[in-house]
């Protein structure tokens, strides 16, 4: 049986030229923020004379990961009340399919 892609018309791949850029711009928004946030908080802590190291960067990025998904799943990011289980269960899923495709093979040779 053979397949064939379909051609996409020019309006097709305009949308897609443009979606792509819109999806790059945001990333790199998220990405300073997130910076942004951590050296905001390394400088604050600093001036109280916090003696413990500051918030990683990846501390900024999971709040951003969990208030999105909580959006993701109709829940209310701050409440965390309302959302819909089967959408997070859904979403938890892609994430372990993700893992599973990409890193088992390393975990298990590790």
């Amino acid at each position: 049986m053979s397949q064939s892609c379909p051609v996409l018309t020019l309006a097709e791949r305009q949308a897609g030229d443009i979606l792509k850029r819109a999806e790059k711009a945001m990333l790199a928004a998220v990405y300073k923020a997130v910076e942004e946030a951590r050296n905001q908080a390394a400088e604050e802590l600093q001036s109280i004379e916090f003696n413990e190291e500051p918030p990683a960067y990846e501390y900024f990025a999971a709040i951003v990961h969990q208030k999105l998904f909580l959006l993701l799943c109709g829940a209310d990011p701050e409440t965390f009340e309302g959302g819909n289980p089967e959408i997070a269960a859904n979403i938890l899923q892609n994430a372990q399919n993700i893992s599973d495709h990409y890193w088992t093979a390393r975990r298990a040779g590790a």
